[in-house]
């Protein structure tokens, strides 16, 4: 019996978009993918706009500065 615990990061490494979703890379390989009809900044931005983010706290969140808006890693969970 293995008892060893599984270490889940909730930091994230990457983030991108498709069309409808935005996807989320974290630091122990997990890829969540959630649709932008949750974050209607997001859904209703430009290219340009969703792509130009930053990491705050070190991966625990994602901040878009021209969006004014701010999603947290574990919300996402």
């Amino acid at each position: 019996m293995n008892t060893s615990t599984i270490n889940k990061s909730k930091n994230a490494t990457n983030v991108w978009f498709s069309d409808y979703k935005m996807y989320v890379q974290l630091e122990d390989g997990r890829e969540i993918a959630v649709p932008l009809e949750w974050f209607p900044k997001l859904r209703d931005a430009g290219e340009q706009e969703r792509n130009n983010w930053r990491f705050i706290g070190n991966g625990e969140g994602i901040h878009w500065k021209d969006l004014d808006e701010d999603i947290l890693v574990e919300g996402l969970l």
